[in-house]
């Protein structure tokens, strides 16, 4: 990949930039800006992914008779760079990003004619149906069966940590059609109306307060068989090409880079308001943050010549995990240095329903940092655990 900033690149930069001061909002911004879960609401996220949609920068990773841009790795690189340091909000990304190219790959044509344009949409809000309460990381030990019963099949069952399926009105859901042979043998990936007669949805808080996940609980639901993609029992291979979307298709340096710009100026902001540390503090803060910024910037190497080996729309194979892991670990590194830097003042938790907005700059960098940091634990969990990733990254990228 050619780092070199091109005429045409730069320019390409400034029109990006000449989209964001012009349709991006200061609402939008203080709802990302205040956002400690995973993903925005969707009243933040989904206004801005109309807007998106209207300019057509949507969803590079597709093709671009749906849609996609034909952007270079360079281009998504900087795109996503000026959308994280303009505080754009995150698009919820089930859709865009993690069943588009499933159903692009392995969709029949009517599939895609009736589900794609709606995830371009927003008029279908996804949510994942992957983990299930014995079978999370191990996710070939799924319970949740889909029995046949004429066109339908009848699902019972439960997923659980299942993001934002209490906004959802579908859901992309794993489930165990056969108990012939492997385990990963007899799985089968179903689209599942949220609307349907006999599921419940029961939220779950996290430790930052948040309700972002939720358990999802299946009584003899029926979906009919044509919202299965794949082949019955081959739902499996459908599993693993969209894991690679979601553990390495996103573009992670650039919003790691402007959570951490937001903890150094959450350094000077409570620093002005009396927060003080002694020079040994000093110190040690100065040296943390300076090795955080030097494993970004490695970081941001690796994933640049990920990039650069990529096609639009490919998936980026066995090294997602690698940069699922490392991203993971950096995002926790980064919550991490501003609960430090809070001293006692991150002990203080904020209980009295208030808007950390509302109040002064001090008591919004307090509001959010802690949560912040707390719900970054489950990012070396999701998406496959720790462990399993570096089982993956032995097997399939080094080769032991």
């Amino acid at each position: 990949m050619d780092l070199q900033l091109t005429p045409e690149l730069a320019a390409f930069r400034d029109e990006v930039r000449a989209f964001l001061s012009d349709r991006l909002t200061p609402a939008l911004r203080r709802g990302q800006r205040l956002t400690t879960a995973m993903y925005p609401e969707p009243e933040i996220s989904g206004p801005w992914q109309a807007m998106l949609r209207e300019r057509g920068w949507l969803v590079p990773l597709w093709p671009k008779e749906w849609g996609g841009t034909g952007w270079s790795p360079v281009q998504r690189f900087l795109f996503e760079t000026e959308c994280a340091l303009a505080g754009a909000p995150l698009v919820h990304p089930m859709g865009v990003r993690l069943l588009g190219p499933v159903i692009l790959r392995f969709g029949t044509e009517a599939q895609k004619q009736r589900y794609l344009p709606r995830i371009l949409s927003g008029d279908d809000y996804w949510c994942q149906g992957f983990s299930e309460p014995g079978a999370g990381s191990d996710l070939a030990a799924l319970r949740t069966r889909a029995v046949r019963d004429g066109d339908d099949y009848v699902v019972s069952g439960a997923k659980l940590w299942t993001t934002h399926a209490h906004h959802a009105n579908r859901m992309f859901a794993l489930v165990r059609t056969s108990n012939e042979g492997r385990r990963q043998d007899g799985i089968s990936f179903l689209l599942i109306d949220m609307d349907s007669p006999g599921i419940t949805v029961r939220p779950i808080a996290t430790i930052g307060g948040d309700h972002d996940v939720n358990e999802v609980f299946f009584d003899e639901v029926r979906v009919p068989q044509a919202n299965r993609i794949g082949e019955e029992n081959a739902g499996w291979a459908c599993a693993r090409y969209l894991l690679e979307f979601e553990r390495g298709a996103g573009i992670f340096s650039p919003r790691l880079r402007s959570q951490l710009m937001r903890v150094g100026d959450a350094m000077a902001v409570l620093q002005a308001a009396g927060l003080r540390h002694d020079s040994a503090q000093r110190e040690l803060l100065h040296a943390r943050f300076g090795e955080v910024c030097a494993d970004l910037d490695a970081f941001e190497m690796l994933e640049l010549k990920t990039l650069g080996q990529l096609l639009p729309g490919q998936s980026p194979g066995p090294v997602s995990s690698m940069l699922k892991l490392r991203a993971s670990r950096l995002k926790q590194q980064i919550g991490e240095l501003g609960v430090e830097m809070l001293g006692l003042e991150g002990q203080r938790w904020r209980d009295d329903g208030a808007d950390p907005a509302d109040g002064g700059e001090a008591d919004r960098i307090v509001g959010t940092l802690l949560p912040e940091y707390l719900n970054s634990r489950a990012f070396t969990i999701f998406g496959g655990a720790a462990e399993v990733q570096l089982g993956i990254i032995a097997s399939s990228v080094v080769g032991l």
